[in-house]
């Protein structure tokens, strides 16, 4: 709020204010006359030697303190509301005239005629409260309230605050002196209307608008004669003047009806009719609860988004060096706040939940949905209730925390089990991580048609304790199996990702570096918030974190919802935000919040990344066969082009699943968030369909939009070349010949049928050209027939056929 005060000469001031100040020690006189010599040493003995020219002729810049408000996606609907003081101004051409009369007559009935100072009640008040009497006067104006209140609001420091607020006469004189400044200046009705906006109502209500709200909610223009004498009866003593409580009751009812109702008839401004029918309106018992924070929330299922709101805010610098100066602004700095919650989307996504699982249990399913290209979080969306009071919730499952009797987060919590916070890190999720594994070796020049051949165990050259489950036999190095067990088989990156073969992506982040996959999931969004975690994420660590590809570390359901949506944003990462718009209360809007998004790998990489992460969805790539799914009923009930990953930890502790179009990506994970050690196994059958058709909810009736494909042919087929012709060579003479071709030459399982000698090569899968390093698989004969092969060297050259748009 800029300054009321215009600069002027200092001594002509100080010389109207020496007049008026003889004028006040002539009323002290006065009114001394009936009182002991004692009384003198009021105002004239403690003030009369103040060099009052030293006082500062302006106040400091100030604003006090506004809710500010929070409304969802639409731009109308209130999400919740954040106040130290509940305070928000309006216009005094919005007020009842009503509320500005009974003002009037309640604290102030000469102020349309005074300067801003009574001097002879001020004279009383000094004379009177000098003495031993146990009733003490104010005598302070409407103007000289405001002025106290302004001092107290542009207070740097709690002894300024005191100093502005103390019971002495040197605050007494220096409201006068600024009282009176501010009536030359300021008009009477802006005065008016600055006291309506900032006088304290009780309740924790603080202005005219707060109050009528608080006690009958109605806008302040609506306000009747009574209610109007309510209010401005209780600003003398709001906690005296309680009408919620007996006593209160009782001297407000007087209050108002022997002293704010006769005190409108005597102005004139309403006339004994009016005020007999005044007189006879109720006085409320109760008022109502104002909300305030996102415990308040008036649909539970906004509680997380709006914790989530709060801690984004939190977070940010511009609001604040430290996190008291960030609160202190978002609780009195009046802000018109539009996030990103889309109400319609979280209603769904609340029931798909509620049918899946019950409040109560232990386990919680947690969905996040974010806009790609923007980075706009539209659900957040678990199955608890978001309170403060978890009074009934049962023991932690966690034993440690069980025996300390700290209760479980079921089913009441605010804990930020979605976004991650305090002490919630994330959960490992598993093989929805193989992505960052499959975009680094995009990136690396490894194809979409790169081919491993999968072992049902295979040896890696990372190195774990001997004593880990996960060692190879006998050794220290880490040797990872599949799912289930098998597996084998020759996979490239569509039919590895859609069936989640974990010895295909350990041999290729093998070859790609642990660490680029690590620093792929960083420029993706992922926060390792873990302090493990974050050690083998660092510099000289991530290149032997080899279990990183299956999804150990742990991670939110809204970093992998954001992570998989950049590469529907054609691999542009956007900071996931929950504002839409921040506005001012002087209506100036910011810029904070609004999508900040930056390049995390090519175009390329993320349209063919996406290619291959339709497969496990059980949609079709358009570049290359997918061969498998893993969560193949997400494309027939979204309806629309749809890419993905399901992902399951060890012994089954936590289930995933991911799925996108290009408007919206959904992650859902099933885990247990007090103790992620524990021996239930999480079902996909409970995350999948929450998952799938929260997705199918938000895409019904919005176009079908298909996914791009690279422009590049190489991203997809890589450096072809030609298979050499081994049929009836020995099978080492046809090894050889196929690596010295640059391939990487494996003997089949079984025999095929040919007419070659048995023992002998029959031939290659797959023949003809492939990628360079990629698997030749030599198939064995059987020797028992078939069709007699060609000679060496005379098979065609295979035609590379065009990418399927």
């Amino acid at each position: 709020m800029s300054s009321w005060f215009r600069r002027r000469d200092h001594n002509v001031f100080f010389n109207v204010f020496a007049l008026l100040t003889c004028g006040l020690v002539a009323g002290v006189v006065v009114a001394a006359a009936a009182f002991p010599v004692a009384a003198m040493s009021g105002l004239t003995a403690k003030v009369g030697n103040q060099a009052f020219a030293s006082l500062p002729s302006e106040l400091k810049d100030f604003a006090s303190p506004q809710i500010t408000r929070v409304y969802a996606s639409d731009n109308k609907t209130l999400i919740a509301q954040f106040y130290d003081e509940f305070r928000s101004d309006v216009r005094l051409k919005d007020m009842s005239k009503h509320i500005r009369d009974a003002m009037v007559a309640a604290e102030d009935r000469e102020f349309y005629n005074h300067n801003g100072v009574d001097l002879k009640g001020v004279a009383r008040a000094v004379v009177n409260n000098s003495g031993k009497s146990e009733s003490k006067q104010g005598a302070s104006t409407i103007t000289m309230q405001w002025v106290r209140m302004s001092l107290a609001y542009s207070a740097t420091s709690p002894a300024e605050v005191v100093k502005a607020t103390e019971d002495t006469n040197v605050r007494k004189v220096t409201e006068i002196k600024y009282a009176m400044r501010v009536e030359q200046e300021v008009g009477k009705d802006q005065i008016l209307e600055r006291y309506l906006n900032m006088a304290p109502f009780g309740k924790q209500t603080y202005g005219i608008f707060a109050a009528s709200k608080v006690y009958f909610n109605k806008r302040p223009k609506d306000l009747t004669i009574g209610q109007a004498a309510l209010l401005a009866a209780i600003v003398r003593a709001p906690s005296f003047y309680d009408p919620t409580t007996k006593q209160g009751y009782d001297e407000i009812r007087k209050r108002r009806n022997n002293y704010v109702i006769p005190g409108m008839v005597e102005m004139g401004a309403i006339t004994p009719a009016q005020a007999a029918a005044a007189k006879k309106e109720a006085i409320p018992r109760k008022v109502a609860r104002v909300g305030n924070g996102c415990v308040s929330v008036s649909y539970n299922s906004w509680g997380f988004f709006c914790d989530y709101f709060y801690r984004w805010w939190m977070e940010r610098p511009e609001f604040g060096a430290t996190a008291f100066d960030r609160e202190r602004r978002l609780k009195s700095g009046g802000y018109r706040i539009t996030t990103t919650i889309d109400l319609k989307a979280t209603k769904e996504a609340k029931a798909r939940v509620s049918a899946r699982i019950k409040e109560k249990n232990k386990n919680a399913l947690l969905l996040s949905a974010v806009e790609p290209r923007t980075g706009k979080v539209k659900l957040l969306v678990t199955n608890r209730k978001y309170t403060l009071d978890n009074s009934k919730n049962p023991l932690s499952s966690d034993p440690k925390k069980r025996r300390q009797g700290i209760k479980g987060s079921a089913p009441n919590t605010v804990n930020p089990l979605l976004t991650g916070g305090g002490d919630i890190t994330g959960y490992q999720a598993g093989s929805v991580m193989k992505i960052f594994t499959l975009i680094a070796a995009l990136e690396k020049g490894y194809p979409l048609h790169y081919t491993i051949k999968a072992e049902k165990f295979y040896k890696t050259k990372y190195v774990v304790e001997r004593s880990s489950d996960s060692a190879c036999p006998g050794t220290h190095f880490w040797c990872p199996q599949n799912s289930g067990g098998g597996g084998e088989g020759v996979y490239n990156m569509w039919s590895g990702f859609g069936r989640s073969i974990n010895t295909y992506f350990v041999p290729l982040e093998e070859r790609v570096g642990a660490d680029n996959v690590v620093n792929v999931a960083k420029r993706f969004g992922i926060k390792f918030r873990d302090p493990a975690d974050a050690k083998l994420a660092s510099d000289g660590y991530s290149h032997q974190w080899g279990a990183f590809t299956l999804g150990v570390s742990a991670t939110t359901p809204l970093d992998m919802a954001n992570a998989y949506a950049t590469l529907a944003a054609d691999g542009m990462y956007c900071e996931p935000t929950p504002i839409e718009q921040i506005t001012t209360r002087d209506n100036q809007k910011l810029d904070i919040g609004k999508p900040h998004c930056e390049r995390a790998t090519s175009v390329d990489v993320a349209r063919a990344a996406l290619d291959a992460a339709r497969c496990p969805v059980g949609d079709r790539s358009r570049l290359g066969s997918c061969e498998g799914a893993t969560a193949r009923a997400t494309r027939g009930v979204v309806g629309h082009p749809v890419f993905g990953k399901t992902g399951t930890t060890d012994r089954d502790r936590t289930a995933s699943l991911i799925a996108g179009t290009t408007s919206l990506v959904v992650a859902g994970y099933l885990v247990n968030p007090d103790y992620q050690a524990h021996k239930d196994r999480m079902d996909h059958d409970t995350v999948n369909p929450a998952v799938y058709r929260t997705l199918a909810d938000y895409m019904d009736g919005k176009p079908e939009v298909q996914f791009k494909r690279p422009e590049s042919r190489k991203i997809v087929y890589g450096d072809q070349r030609r298979i050499p012709d081994v049929e009836c060579l020995s099978l080492v003479r046809a090894r050889d010949r196929v690596e010295n071709a640059g391939f990487d030459a494996v003997l089949s399982n079984g025999e095929t049928e040919s007419a070659c000698p048995a023992g002998t090569a029959a031939g290659t899968s797959p023949s003809g050209r492939t990628v360079k390093n990629g698997v030749v698989v030599i198939e064995i004969s059987d020797g028992k027939g078939g069709k007699k092969p060609p000679e060496p060297g005379s098979t065609p050259p295979i035609t590379l056929p065009p990418p399927r748009r």
